[in-house]
């Protein structure tokens, strides 16, 4: 079977590609992707080529599909998963496989599977990790968002506190507690406000900074200070861009005593410094936005580490575990990672895409992976639509929820938008 891919041949080396998929083994499984979500940590791999950890030294003569953050139908079931797995099953990936120790994962190691491709086959070690997961919802991309969620899950699953006098790490974030999240308003950072706000384990105080008031507006209109209140929790917006000594008002905010937890959603030395002067005894700073510069470096205050017992954590995507519990509560209905969203393209818009991922404004970047369309944003809809029926008939959809892409706009996209 051909398959149309995005591969990887070195740095700054994307490509989009026709091929033939080798002949599917008895240990493996033929699939279809539908949609794939661009992560910045694509944008990574693409800048770094075989310098990145995840992605092999010799691309350049057997280049590796991107996209890891995707989700398709199952189209062929190799005889030993059978059991297991079926033909029209939807599902969503894991690319964190963390199995017996490999740093390999689908979307940076492969030949025959990435997000970024019309069809790909799914290697055994795959299904051996438990990193093929069923999944029963109509729409495809909150599958594809799973992952990103899964990230932020594992994120505030890995901080940790020590009451005092103990040896104790009790881990997760402080039920109760006071919570910032720094540069939080971009689509990881609304990604972490929703799920602080519908998980157990609620902080009774969230800020959030940014230093760009429509970003912050933005957040605030998905996410009002009047609906958290009703879930408990005090939640306030500021723009730190505006202030001579954010810091001093931050910890002012919480009457001096500082933060339980801190999250750090850019990889910016000033923010990860001001994160660490407003913890409070016992406080966990957690640096979540992984840096492209190897030699990223910030200082630490090492005097309250030693006497405020505070601390420094940071992770690197979920596991499996975190990306059902985000699966789960997208199907309570708890969350709603539709709100990342502000962009929607095919196939063959990634390669520009990601490339210059950090240039392009706005939120998360979901491609269609069988259409040919180039990546546009859903506040320019009405405007392209004047002069095209299909985004006229996308605004409508978006424009009456909020601009929040939904199953009704990914239904109508693709049964309407050019094959590619």
């Amino acid at each position: 079977m051909k398959t149309k891919a995005v591969r990887i041949y070195g740095k700054k080396d994307l490509r989009l590609e026709e091929f033939e998929l080798p002949v599917m083994k008895d240990d493996e499984i033929l699939a279809q992707v539908i949609s794939d979500s661009i992560c910045m940590s694509s944008y990574k791999a693409a800048m770094q080529g075989a310098d990145h950890k995840r992605v092999p030294d010799d691309i350049h003569i057997n280049p590796t599909m991107i996209g890891h953050e995707f989700a398709g139908v199952i189209l062929e079931v190799g005889k030993k998963w059978k059991n297991k797995f079926r033909a029209g099953q939807k599902f969503s990936i894991q690319p964190a496989m963390n199995h017996m120790g490999t740093l390999n994962a689908p979307g940076y190691s492969y030949r025959y599977i990435g997000g970024d491709a019309t069809h790909i086959i799914i290697p055994p070690i795959v299904m051996e990790a438990n990193c093929l997961l069923p999944y029963e919802g109509e729409a495809f991309f909150p599958a594809s968002l799973s992952e990103p969620m899964s990230c932020i899950v594992g994120a505030f699953h890995a901080s940790y506190h020590v009451p005092p006098g103990t040896y104790n790490h009790e881990m997760g974030i402080r039920k109760g507690g006071k919570m910032a999240i720094l540069a939080g308003v971009g689509p990881m950072g609304l990604g972490a406000i929703d799920y602080a706000l519908h998980q157990e384990r609620k902080p009774s105080m969230i800020v959030v900074t940014d230093i760009d008031d429509n970003r912050l507006a933005r957040a605030a209109c998905l996410f009002t200070p009047e609906y958290a209140a009703k879930e408990g929790v005090k939640l306030i917006y500021v723009n730190t861009g505006k202030m001579n000594n954010p810091v001093k008002h931050l910890r002012e905010i919480t009457d001096g005593t500082g933060f339980d937890d801190v999250f750090v959603f850019a990889p910016v030395k000033s923010v990860v410094e001001q994160g660490d002067a407003i913890l409070g005894f016992d406080g966990c700073l957690n640096f979540f936005a992984g840096p492209t510069n190897t030699e990223f470096k910030a200082e630490f205050n090492f005097y309250n580490v030693h006497y405020s017992f505070t601390h420094l954590v940071g992770t690197s995507g979920g596991n499996t575990d975190d990306m059902l519990e985000s699966l789960k509560l997208m199907g309570e209905g708890k969350i709603n990672p539709a709100v990342m969203i502000t962009h929607v393209g095919g196939l063959d818009s990634v390669v520009d895409t990601t490339l210059n991922l950090p240039q392009i404004p706005g939120g998360k970047k979901l491609i269609y992976t069988n259409i040919s369309m180039p990546l546009v944003s859903l506040y320019k809809l009405g405007e392209m639509g004047k002069d095209n029926k299909l985004y006229a008939g996308l605004h409508e959809i978006v424009s009456k929820n909020d601009y929040i892409w939904s199953h009704e706009a990914e239904k109508y996209l693709l049964a309407n938008a050019k094959l590619i």
